[in-house]
């Protein structure tokens, strides 16, 4: 049983408790107020931090050590031992033993720049890499130019919007149907309306030059409507006042455009650019849907055909997945680095 000077005892030492802990929380917000702005953004993204570890770099690394094993094509483990960068010197030289041939056999006259015998990985990063970069540039500009109508006050506007979105809500697969099915020789009319211009050949999405093109196409009108959209956001948040000023100093509508639109939309339009980069490098279910990897490979093709194609060469395959993501980081870094501005952030 509790005594007077027990409960007593009690008494005075709950208060004792109540101002430790607010003396321990006064210390905190006062180091907190203390951080510099900097700091204290980074303490805020230091969970979002955390998470993007766990579900990011961890795979990555287990991805490299897994890559840094012998393939093992029989027994129950398809892992072998420790090997080193083994798997990246076969990838880059041409010595890994992926499932099959990419690219056709016309390619010497058929595919610029890259010829027969070339290893499997030089010719996926030189398919990814233009594919990158045309549909991205043109995308950016078809895209700026949309976002631009969209931008004026005219009748009809939400209609035009609704066709201009309306490519990006159809699902890659269906996608690469639809362009399957226009250039199929025997099915749609694409193939012999090019065939007869002199663009393409008889069986276009059997040749990596014509397949290529026809990737690119179809990308192109899907994805400007996602440049559109980011482009327009970035344009709506301009003040309006600044156009009338500038109509009133007498600049005209391309000075208007230099000075004032490009460079306050320009971090929406870097962002855009970034974000389809990135989709860009990843690209597989169009590539697959409409005329196949072996006719158009891309880095993650590689991937998909070294982990599935038929032989058990886990290794190799991690080998090109993080040799594909080093790449896109590689890229993600020239970004950065291109566009800064004199405060050190992105434009």
């Amino acid at each position: 049983m509790a005594t007077d000077t027990d409960t007593d005892g009690i008494a005075g030492g709950e208060p004792g408790r109540q101002q430790d802990r607010e003396r321990t929380g006064n210390a905190v917000v006062n180091w907190m107020e203390g951080l510099s702005e900097a700091a204290y953004a980074y303490l805020l993204l230091l969970p979002a931090f955390a998470l993007l570890t766990l579900i990011a770099f961890y795979p990555m690394i287990r991805t490299f050590i897994t890559s840094l094993r012998a393939d093992q094509t029989r027994g129950l483990d398809p892992l072998g031992g420790f090997v080193g960068i083994e798997n990246y010197v076969d990838i880059l030289t041409g010595n890994a033993r992926l499932a099959r041939q990419f690219l056709d056999v016309g390619l010497t006259s058929s595919f610029p720049f890259v010829e027969l015998g070339t290893p499997f990985f030089q010719q996926a990063l030189f398919v990814t890499l233009a594919f990158a970069v045309i549909s991205v540039v043109t995308e950016t500009v078809i895209g700026f130019g949309q976002a631009y109508v969209l931008d004026q006050d005219f009748r009809g506007r939400r209609w035009v919007r609704v066709a201009i979105i309306l490519p990006w809500a159809v699902p890659i697969v269906i996608q690469g149907m639809i362009f399957f099915l226009l250039f199929q020789p025997t099915v749609g009319f694409g193939s012999d309306l090019m065939q007869s211009l002199g663009i393409f050949s008889a069986t276009p999405l059997a040749n990596s030059r014509d397949a290529f093109i026809i990737i690119l196409v179809a990308d192109i009108w899907k994805s400007s409507a996602f440049m559109a959209l980011l482009i327009l956001a970035g344009l709506q948040s301009v003040d309006r006042s600044l156009y009338d000023v500038a109509r009133v100093a007498g600049a005209s509508p391309w000075q208007r455009f230099k000075l004032i639109t490009l460079p306050l939309v320009m971090p929406a339009l870097l962002v855009a650019m970034l974000f389809r980069t990135m989709d860009a490098m990843r690209v597989f279910g169009l590539i697959e849907s409409t005329a196949g990897c072996t006719t158009v490979p891309s880095l993650t093709c590689l991937v998909v055909e070294a982990m599935f194609g038929g032989t058990r060469i886990y290794a190799t395959a991690a080998a090109v997945a993080f040799a594909t993501a080093l790449v896109i980081g590689l890229i993600i870094g020239v970004y950065l680095l291109l566009f800064r501005d004199t405060d050190g952030g992105m434009y």
